[in-house]
This record gives structure tokens, C-alpha cells and sequence, in this order.
């Protein structure tokens, strides 16, 4: 067994004659609020806790959003090239000319000396088999769906659909679900990777909890809809669903009936919970395996997902919105050092995991526009963020900056302001309060600079031109 890495949280530098191993474990559409350890008693994910025990929660990690409506495509480019969202947008019809380079993430850890291994979701314009020293199970942005999925459910109306039966296929193409699978494959990498001399460098991608929501049927059975609350900012439909892109004939959005009503929020919400206690099942097969191994404790942990979800929240059910729902995710760090149990609200971007592996492996972050956390691990503030920049096509923009959230949709010409600080669940729109006037202003600054910094082309001003200075 490889010698442990000394703690890298309680000494100045590190020097390791051994470098530890990397398990990268990536959700697809899943929520902040969906870990029980965190306070969301809604939900039983043991394994999460497990890891949120071990290691640190970063509470605000977040997406910088799409150029696209597939979120999943724009949030991997970032993570695989490093680049943020407009150059990776650039990036994205020539992705595979980055793999020639020898620029994408897994071909920096082998360059760094680790042995890599893929299974499950890529989504990325490049093949995956030709980036990893293995691969298995490739798979596509999502399992397949049918008509029956759609417009779903209707009270007092008998629902097609059953999350459980494979008939239906999806998760369940090919005999096994997707998610057993990938477990399967993680598993036995764990275990071939023990006898190589190599660390390992593991991007283990699950496709749950993205819909086609569907688990076996005891998973199902947790969550009778008594047990399901319905979101505090629910609404029957959003006011401005149409203009920002949400409207019926968005995918994610036409998954439920409009106007939206509490049976078929709870009804997907159920499903939702379910794929994720599921989900959560095989990550602890996971870990289980890596206990066995004897790596654990030189081995670093990153788990996270490309994006949240609505579900209900406001009205909207998809990704492709810049609530906090869909906006962030859960990012949990375990590794040699790293305080137990530890809560770190410093914003960050989940595609700071890309940066951090490489500062774990001793690689250099040339040409990687994200930061790693290990500074924040480590105390030190100088590299955190001052604010968080987001994007939906050239639909929506939005900047958190102390607190505080502008959310702009240049179409509808509408202006939201939130305090997060208070209202968390951005249920209480300041944007046409007079005493935030010269706040709004100030933030509509601060989004401008981002724009500038981050290379995004879209002009605010021509909308808004009462915020433009």
C-alpha cells in the first residue's frame, strides 16, 4: 500500500515521496438540498452523510451556467478543458483537438503519473475511450425516455408510467440499472488499481438522479407522497417562464403538467428522492470497496454534480434557470488532513474540482481558469472568490456578490433582486424597491465586470438601461 500523504491541512507544504490517489464522483442534476447530513430531513442518503462526516461541505458551490439547453454538455466542457463558460463555449466544436493537445483533465493526472479510469456519463465532444488509460460503459447526456414520461401525472387520471417497471427501459437498458453498473465498474477498477504501482485517478459518472427518474420499487416505496413537502416557493407556473427559455416546450420542463400542481410536484419529487437514495446505495458500495483496498486513506474524495434541479421550485422543473436550486450543488471534499465534518460557505465552482486534483497530483494549472479548494481547505482566504458570475444563453445572466443576488433576463427586460442572506428561497423580489436602487446598480457593476472578465458577449445595457451607469 502506498505510504499515506502527510496532512496536508496541518503543514505549511507538503512533501510526499508518494502521491495520493484521486476518486472523482460525479451526480448528474442533483441538487444542493438533496443530502440529509446537511439538513434535509426530506431525504435519506447515508452514504453522502458518510462523506460529508469524513470531510469538508463546500455549501455554495455553483455552475456557471450553459450556452446551451443541455447544462450537463457547457458544465462538463468546463470541467474536462478548465476553461469557464464563453471560452469553453469556443472550445466546445473542437474539443477533440484539446484531447490531441493532451489538455484535458484525465491526460494532465496521466501526465502527472497516475493510472486514469472512466465509466458511466462524459457528454463531452471528444471520445472518452481515447482520454482514459481505461473506460468503461460509456454513456449517452441521458437514458432514453418515451411518450409516457412526458405531462405526467394527473390526479384522479391513471399514470403510465412506473419508475420501477423495466419495461419502460432508461435506467433500466440493458438488464441492470445504470447506476448498479456504474458501481459495478467503479468496484472493480478499485480493485485492479490496488496492485499497480500508479496512483489512480477515477472520474466515476453517474447519469441519476437526471431523469428518466426511475429506482426499484423498495426505493420508491420510501417516499410515500405524505412523506413528500412541497417546496415553500412553489408556484402553479413561472410568470416569466416563457421569455427566459422555461417555457412548454423546454424538455425539462414539459416533464410535468402546467399549471403545476402539488400532487405532480410531489409525484416527481418522490421519484427524484428515490433515484437519489439509490444513487446513494452505490456510492457506499464505493466506498466500501475503497475501505477494503487499504487506499483509503491516501486517496482524495470529490463529489459533486454539473448542475441542481427544480423539481417544483418555483414553478420551473429543469436546470435551465439561475435559482439556487439549479444553480448549485453538492461539492464534498474527503481527503488525507481535511477537517471532519467541516461546513465552508466561501463560494466556489463545482468545476474547481478539474484544478484541484491537478494542485493534489503536483501537476500545473496552466491554462485552467478555475481555482482548486485546497487554499480554502488549508484557512487561507487570498484566493477566494468576490463574486459568482452565472449564464443561460443569452436569456439570462446573474451575479451573487455579499449576500446579495441580481438575476436579469435581457428579453423580458425584468430585473429580480434577492438578499440571500434572508431570503434564501428568493421568494421576495427587492428589484422595484427604491431603497435598493442604488444596490441594484452596484450589482448590474459588478455582473458587467464579470461579463468582461469571463469574456461573455451579450449587452445589458440596451435592456437595462436605467441599471447602466
Amino acid at each position: 500500500m502506498r505510504a499515506a500523504l502527510l496532512a496536508v491541512f496541518l503543514l505549511p507544504s507538503v512533501v510526499a515521496s508518494d502521491k495520493p490517489s484521486v476518486l472523482f464522483l460525479f451526480a448528474d442534476d442533483q441538487c444542493h438540498e438533496t443530502i440529509r447530513a446537511l439538513g434535509h430531513t426530506d431525504i435519506d442518503t447515508p452514504n453522502l452523510d458518510r462523506l460529508a462526516a469524513r470531510g469538508a461541505t463546500f455549501t455554495h458551490a455553483c455552475n456557471m451556467g450553459s450556452w446551451l439547453p443541455a447544462v450537463c454538455v457547457a458544465s462538463r466542457t468546463m470541467l474536462a478543458t478548465g476553461r469557464t463558460l464563453w471560452r469553453a463555449n469556443a472550445l466546445h466544436p473542437d474539443t477533440d483537438q484539446e484531447r490531441k493537445a493532451g489538455r484535458l483533465w484525465p491526460q494532465r493526472m496521466a501526465q502527472a503519473g497516475y493510472e486514469t479510469w472512466f465509466t458511466g456519463k462524459w457528454h463531452v465532444n471528444t471520445d472518452a475511450a481515447k482520454c482514459f488509460d481505461h473506460a468503461a460503459n460509456l454513456r449517452g447526456g441521458m437514458p432514453k425516455d418515451g411518450v409516457s414520461h412526458y405531462h405526467r401525472p394527473v390526479e384522479g387520471v391513471p399514470d403510465a408510467w412506473n419508475p420501477s417497471d423495466p419495461k419502460f427501459g432508461g435506467f433500466w437498458e440493458g438488464g441492470k440499472h445504470w447506476s448498479e453498473v456504474v458501481a459495478d465498474d467503479a468496484v472493480g477498477f478499485i480493485e485492479r488499481a490496488a496492485t499497480s504501482e500508479k496512483p489512480f485517478f477515477m472520474y466515476i459518472a453517474f447519469n441519476a438522479p437526471h431523469d428518466p427518474r426511475q429506482s426499484p420499487q423498495e426505493y420508491v416505496d420510501r417516499y410515500p407522497l405524505d412523506r413528500i413537502a412541497l417546496p415553500e416557493n412553489f408556484l402553479p407556473e413561472y410568470p416569466h417562464k416563457d421569455t427566459i427559455g422555461c417555457g412548454p416546450d423546454l424538455r425539462d420542463e414539459r416533464l410535468a403538467p402546467f399549471p403545476r400542481t402539488e400532487f405532480a410536484v410531489k409525484t416527481h419529487r418522490r421519484e427524484y428522492y428515490a433515484l437519489i437514495s439509490h444513487l446513494d446505495a452505490q456510492i457506499g458500495r464505493i466506498l466500501d470497496a475503497l475501505d477494503a483496498s487499504g487506499e483509503a486513506e491516501n486517496t482524495w474524495i470529490l463529489f459533486t454534480a454539473d448542475h441542481g434541479l427544480a423539481v417544483g421550485h418555483h414553478g420551473l422543473f429543469g436546470k435551465q434557470n439561475l435559482y439556487e436550486h439549479s444553480l448549485r450543488v453538492p461539492f464534498l471534499v474527503n481527503g488525507p488532513g481535511v477537517e471532519p465534518g467541516a461546513r465552508i460557505a466561501t463560494p466556489i465552482y463545482l468545476q474547481d474540482a478539474m484544478a484541484t486534483a491537478l494542485e493534489i497530483a503536483g501537476e500545473p494549472s496552466d491554462c485552467v481558469e478555475f481555482r482548486s479548494v485546497l487554499p480554502l481547505l488549508r484557512g487561507e482566504s487570498a484566493t477566494a472568490r468576490e463574486a459568482i458570475y452565472a449564464a443561460y444563453l443569452d436569456l439570462q445572466r446573474a451575479v451573487v456578490h455579499e449576500g446579495w443576488k441580481l438575476i436579469l433576463y435581457p428579453k423580458a427586460k425584468v430585473a429580480r433582486l434577492y438578499h440571500l442572506a434572508d431570503d434564501p428561497l428568493e421568494q421576495t423580489d427587492l428589484a422595484d424597491d427604491p431603497a435598493q436602487t442604488e444596490r441594484t446598480k452596484a450589482l448590474f457593476a459588478k455582473l458587467r465586470e464579470l461579463q468582461i472578465e469571463f469574456d461573455d458577449p451579450l449587452d445589458l445595457s440596451s435592456a437595462f438601461p436605467n441599471l447602466a451607469p
